[in-house]
C-alpha cells in the first residue's frame, strides 16, 4: 500500500503537469499583427513536437510499469490518467493533421510574400481553393478557431506585400 500511495502521488504530479500543458496549448495566442501564414505552420509544428514528446513519455516503459502496478492495485487515479492520455493523443493527432494540411499550403506562402501585388493575385484563387479543401476535409482544422488565424495571417501577408511594393515602387 505504501508503494501504491507513492506511485499514485507520482501519477497525480504527472496529471497536474500534463493538464497544464493541455491548458496552455488551448489558450488564446498572442501574436504580432504582421505575421504571415508561415507562422501558422510553425505554430502547429511546435505543438506537434510538444505533444509527440509527451506521448513518447506517456508510452515509455517506465510509465507503463507504474500504470500497470496501479491497475493491479485498482487505483482511482487511473480514471484521470486515462482521460488525460486520451486528450494528449487527440491533441497530438490534431497537430499532426494540421501540419500535414498546412504543408499543402506552404507552396502558396512564398508567392504571397515575395511577389508583386499583380503576381500575388494570380495565386490567391489557387490558395483559396486549397483552403476550401482543407476546410472540408480534416476533422480538426475546419472550425472558426483554427481557420480564422490562418486567414488573418494570409491577409496580413498580402497587406505587407502590398505595402512593400508601394514603398519600393
Amino acid at each position: 500500500t505504501e508503494v501504491t500511495e507513492k506511485l499514485e502521488e507520482v501519477v497525480r504530479i504527472w496529471i497536474k503537469q500534463i493538464r497544464q500543458v493541455l491548458v496552455e496549448s488551448e489558450q488564446m495566442r498572442t501574436e504580432a499583427d504582421d505575421l504571415g501564414p508561415s507562422a501558422e505552420l510553425e505554430h502547429w509544428k511546435t505543438r506537434m513536437s510538444t505533444f509527440n514528446s509527451l506521448l513518447d513519455e506517456i508510452k515509455s516503459s517506465r510509465v507503463k510499469k507504474i500504470i500497470s502496478i496501479l491497475q493491479a492495485a485498482r487505483s482511482k487515479t487511473l480514471k484521470q490518467w486515462k482521460e488525460l492520455d486520451s486528450n494528449v493523443t487527440i491533441a497530438a493527432n490534431e497537430a499532426k493533421d494540421n501540419v500535414r494540411y498546412l504543408y499543402t499550403l506552404d507552396k502558396f506562402f512564398c508567392p504571397l510574400a515575395n511577389a508583386s501585388p499583380v503576381t500575388m493575385m494570380e495565386h490567391v484563387s489557387s490558395l483559396m481553393n486549397a483552403i476550401s479543401i482543407i476546410y472540408c476535409t480534416p476533422p480538426y482544422y475546419n472550425i472558426p478557431e483554427r481557420m480564422t488565424p490562418l486567414l488573418l495571417k494570409i491577409t496580413n501577408q498580402m497587406i505587407k506585400t502590398c505595402k512593400t511594393y508601394l514603398c519600393e515602387g
